[in-house]
């Protein structure tokens, strides 16, 4: 039986809001499990309890009601963030040290020290692709880079979890795709992956499982292909269809009691097309 990297039950959080007669209450009631080794996204809008849940994990945040754990370790003890990297939507990095300061920071804070912290800190760079940047200041970095700064600290400590809020938030599509593909690296080492994102179509490429929230509540959860999958509805892709066979196909359709939904030419993914552009050698 695999250990669940996260487990929730029955979680709740109240917030009490000045001139406001009943609390707020920012999680209702949740439950769900991570296996150890997933790639999991947690989706919702803004407002829908997502942060707060996070916070719970991270012991940022006491719940009002339920239990979290993190590897069977209540999430409450200090002891279940050791096996733990986050990295939040807009992290906030001293400018003034070089990408290599930071890390070697971020290091000793989980213990390391010596050799094992320098060799650590440029496993990691070269790891996130920023073994050339090491010596600049986090104050030259683009937004790209100082995400995957964000991402080399959240992993300096060897964790067995990743939490990973908006990793992409401001990045561009190239840098977009270098993110996604380290998780990917991630996941390949058998690292546990706990993904916020707004950018669907990355969730859609990356995760095992989605659990959706509204409202504070668990609205939908489930591997992508069986919520995605629609089983009244078949797709058919016709190349060199002339009008023709296609009002025969509407015809037929017809007959047998189906109705031709939509009609309409494929198109590329947008972030291929611009990936494809842009990596094309003059």
């Amino acid at each position: 039986m695999s250990i669940s990297a996260i487990s929730i039950q029955n979680l709740s959080k109240e917030f009490h809001v000045p001139f406001r007669r009943e609390p707020l209450r920012a999680v209702k009631n949740l439950s769900l499990e991570v296996p150890a080794g997933e790639v999991y996204g947690l989706l919702g809008p803004n407002g829908s309890g997502k942060s707060t849940t996070m916070k719970i994990l991270l012991g940022l945040v006491s719940p009002s009601a339920g239990s979290s754990f993190l590897f069977n370790v209540n999430s409450r003890h200090v002891e279940s963030r050791e096996s733990v990297g986050f990295l939040p939507e807009n992290p906030y990095f001293y400018k003034y040290l070089t990408g290599l300061e930071t890390l070697l920071f971020f290091g000793k804070l989980c213990g390391l020290r010596g050799k094992t912290l320098q060799d650590k800190a440029r496993l990691m760079l070269q790891t996130v692709g920023l073994a050339d940047a090491a010596d600049r200041r986090l104050g030259g970095y683009s937004k790209g880079m100082l995400q995957r700064i964000g991402l080399a600290q959240a992993l300096i400590g060897e964790p067995r979890l990743l939490v990973l809020d908006e990793p992409t938030a401001g990045v561009d599509p190239a840098g977009s795709h270098e993110i996604r593909d380290l998780i990917l690296q991630f996941k390949a080492q058998g690292i546990t992956v706990l993904l916020c994102s707004h950018m669907l179509n990355q969730v859609q490429e990356i995760c095992d499982r989605i659990g959706v929230m509204n409202r504070g509540e668990l609205v939908a959860e489930g591997r992508l292909d069986e919520l995605l999958s629609s089983p009244n509805q078949t797709e058919l892709v016709l190349e060199n269809a002339s009008p023709s066979l296609l009002e025969t196909c509407a015809r037929l359709a017809a007959e047998s009691g189906a109705r031709v939904v939509e009609n309409r030419k494929p198109h590329a993914d947008l972030e291929r097309f611009f990936l494809k552009i842009t990596r094309q050698k003059p």
